[in-house]
């Protein structure tokens, strides 16, 4: 689905976002319209020439008050009729995560550091006094037995299309803002909090890179949130990959991580 005004969707509940950005946007513009042709009547009803002399009984016509109800009760459907179930699917309805691949993401000043749990499907513990900028910006504690098949990135976040992906979202140092436009995705990430957010991608990279004409295109994870000097260049990418191709690069992620465990336990 295109839009001449938004990004392409490449999300399952994309266009539950888009059709509620679409009469939001209406209801502005009839209000817009409305009040303005209102303020326009009155400077022409109330003008000088008609009413040389402050009259404190004003007007008694209640077509003001039928017009903030109608505005009342459309602003009403919007919020019960479409954010509210829009907001309980996304905060309330989590996949299993067992049916879900499912990632932590960490801001910093100025990365978006990406850990996947490994086949075990278990995070390997971190620790503060681990952390190494270059090598180990997660500070994950390799001893632990759970951690040996943990996966890290740097700005590379990798999904399969058409399973959920829940990402929990975290800070290291100041509040950033995690945003994918075309999966419809904007949450914040705060320090000392961790607030998952989830979505199904449905277009893969190459699929889209075909639908909007353009070889190079990639998935952009932009921090939405100032977070300092390096702010412009905290840039992040995603990339949806078909089931078996997303596995098959897991498979060698997996791989070289135990390949470096075992060259250091050697040296």
């Amino acid at each position: 689905m295109m839009s001449r005004w938004l990004p392409p969707i490449a999300s399952a509940h994309g266009a539950q976002i888009d059709s509620s950005l679409v009469w939001v946007h209406w209801l502005m513009a009839v209000l817009f319209v409305g009040w303005i042709l209102f303020f326009t009547y009155c400077l022409w009803r109330f003008r000088r020439a008609r009413s040389p002399a402050a009259d404190h009984v004003g007007a008694t016509t209640s077509a003001s008050s039928w017009l903030e109800g109608a505005v009342a009760l459309a602003e009403g459907i919007l919020l019960v009729g479409l954010s509210i179930p829009l907001w309980a699917d996304r905060v309330s309805d989590f996949p299993d995560e067992k049916e879900s691949v499912v990632v932590r993401v960490v801001g910093e000043q100025f990365a978006w550091n990406v850990h996947y749990p490994g086949p075990d499907g278990v995070f390997g513990l971190t620790s503060i006094d681990k952390i190494d900028v270059q090598s180990n910006p997660l500070g994950i504690d390799r001893s632990d037995p759970a951690a040996k098949d943990d996966v890290t990135t740097v700005n590379q976040l990798r999904l399969p299309v058409g399973k959920p992906a829940i990402v929990h979202l975290s800070a290291k140092d100041v509040i950033h803002s995690f945003n994918l436009p075309e999966m419809r995705i904007k949450q914040d990430a705060v320090p000392g909090i961790v607030i998952p957010v989830w979505w199904v991608p449905t277009v893969t990279t190459a699929a889209m890179r075909q639908q909007v004409g353009n070889p190079k295109f990639v998935y952009e994870i932009a921090c939405a949130q100032l977070c300092g000097l390096g702010h412009a260049t905290m840039r992040g990418f995603v990339t949806i990959d078909e089931p078996a191709d997303f596995q098959k690069w897991m498979d060698e992620q997996v791989a070289a991580a135990l390949q470096s465990e075992g060259d250091d336990i050697w040296n």
